[in-house]
């Protein structure tokens, strides 16, 4: 009875401290709401939204080619735009474009896992400054990372762009790991697999149920 009685004095509390700061500043509660729909909505739809263009309400579609990634303008974006696309370079730049989203896609995933660091820097940089143990061997290898083929960083910058942008995550169904045909990681025996594409196998970490 007491958690009982506790927990609600707790949010009568909170629905007073809300209603208070609602009465005091009207204006600015409204506000602060509307930039934090705003900061939920895609880069691209936004930019349709307020091109007027009717379509702007849908989803962006993709076609996972060189010639759909032609029509799109040039990437660019700030720090988490920045490590995705080097991820994608470094990892994935002889790839396809289909590859080159599946590799992305396994990355966002990772960001929106309880398991792994919450960002796209800190996912592509999770391990680094060990040699070989980072989860990306391109950021642990003792190599410099400096990126020569201009027209493949272009398109990889696309890639990027179009998944932070909020493009579908539908090639690996949910994947969260994956590696090249050339190796056979320990891991990959119990992972279930979800996806090939190109070079790479694609796996979902397999859920761990309570031993309670």
């Amino acid at each position: 009875m007491r958690i009982i009685l506790a927990a609600l004095t707790g949010l009568a509390v909170s629905v007073t401290a809300a209603q208070a700061e609602l009465s005091l500043d009207p204006m600015g509660h409204i506000v602060r709401q509307e930039q934090a729909a705003l900061g939920a909505v895609p880069r691209e739809r936004l930019k349709r939204l307020a091109s007027g263009d009717p379509a702007a309400d849908t989803p962006l579609e993709i076609d996972y080619s060189r010639t759909w990634l032609s029509t799109r303008s040039a990437a660019e974006g700030g720090e988490e735009w920045r490590c995705l696309s080097e991820a994608l370079y470094f990892e994935a730049r002889g790839e396809s474009v289909k590859g080159q989203f599946a590799v992305a896609e396994v990355i966002l995933n990772r960001v929106d896992s309880a398991i792994f660091p919450d960002s796209v820097c800190g996912v592509v940089k999770q391990g680094t400054g060990q040699r070989y143990q980072c989860q990306f061997t391109y950021t642990c290898d003792g190599q410099p990372e400096v990126i020569h083929e201009k027209t493949a960083w272009s398109q990889v910058g696309k890639v990027a762009r179009a998944m932070i942008d909020g493009a579908p995550r539908d090639l690996t169904k949910g994947a969260t790991h994956y590696h090249t045909k050339a190796v056979n990681p320990r891991w990959a025996r119990v992972y279930p697999r979800t996806a090939t594409i190109g070079v790479h196998h694609f796996y979902r970490k397999p859920t761990q149920l309570s031993s309670n």
